[in-house]
């Protein structure tokens, strides 16, 4: 099992020489995928080239399907029923024994649950937002190759949920808020200014207002020190 910060080249591409990966970005903001684009998208320097670019679960299979690539970029949290269900939608290109398609989650999100849906679903490793570009077109390479790759905090959730037979509990609370919802939850329970947030999830201050008001409310919390309160005493913080 790899970390993200496995050895490269000195030019953050890969160590096969001439290899290219053809890759598709799958993230619902636009200016995370551009950021992405050029970071690694300079395929005479990364060996990586961009081939597709999808924002939410019907235009990933679209084109994941015309583009075949080896390696999908895939957000966890996204429209038409999230990174799960681009996989679940995916498994016989994940299951092609000759080109598969191999999925490298990029998220936000280190939620414990959401690493081990998306690994659950099929997906080769998990990494967030935070990786370097050199260190991303490494876990690019490493996917492509069939190993599994994490962020080293995420790794200890794989092994801890994939150790234990029993399956979590269903918590019905956290369950009527929507993904977007347990985002920014998360980040307010740790101390996250609103601003913050927003600046983290490529959102507007209103925005995270908003989710902040919608949480309290499904969850009957009167304010921040209550819903931190309330996610730590789910291990959601």
């Amino acid at each position: 099992m790899s970390s993200e910060g496995a050895q490269q080249d000195g030019n953050g591409g890969a160590e096969d020489g001439d290899r290219t990966v053809r890759v598709v970005l799958v993230d619902d903001h636009r200016m995370f995928r551009t950021g992405v684009q050029a970071e690694i998208g300079v395929t005479e320097r990364t060996r990586v080239e961009v081939v597709g670019e999808a924002a939410d679960v019907d235009q990933a299979i679209t084109v994941i399907t015309a583009t075949r690539p080896e390696v999908v970029l895939l957000d966890v949290h996204l429209p038409g029923g999230g990174g799960a269900e681009v996989l679940r939608r995916s498994a016989a290109m994940m299951a092609d024994p000759e080109h598969p398609v191999r999925f490298l989650a990029l998220s936000v999100s280190d939620a414990a649950e959401d690493v081990i849906g998306v690994i659950r679903g099929g997906a080769r490793g998990y990494v967030t937002k935070t990786i370097t570009g050199t260190d991303l077109i490494n876990a690019i390479f490493r996917v492509a190759d069939g190993d599994a790759v994490f962020s080293p905090r995420l790794a200890g959730f794989v092994l801890d949920a994939f150790a234990s037979t029993d399956a979590p509990p269903i918590d019905e609370d956290l369950d009527r808020l929507t993904q977007r919802e347990r985002e920014v939850l998360r980040m307010i329970a740790r101390g996250y200014a609103y601003k913050e947030v927003a600046k983290q999830l490529f959102i507007s201050v209103k925005t995270v207002e908003s989710h902040v008001s919608a949480v309290l409310r499904k969850l009957q919390l009167s304010n921040r020190h209550e819903l931190t309160r309330w996610a730590a005493a789910r291990r959601l913080v």
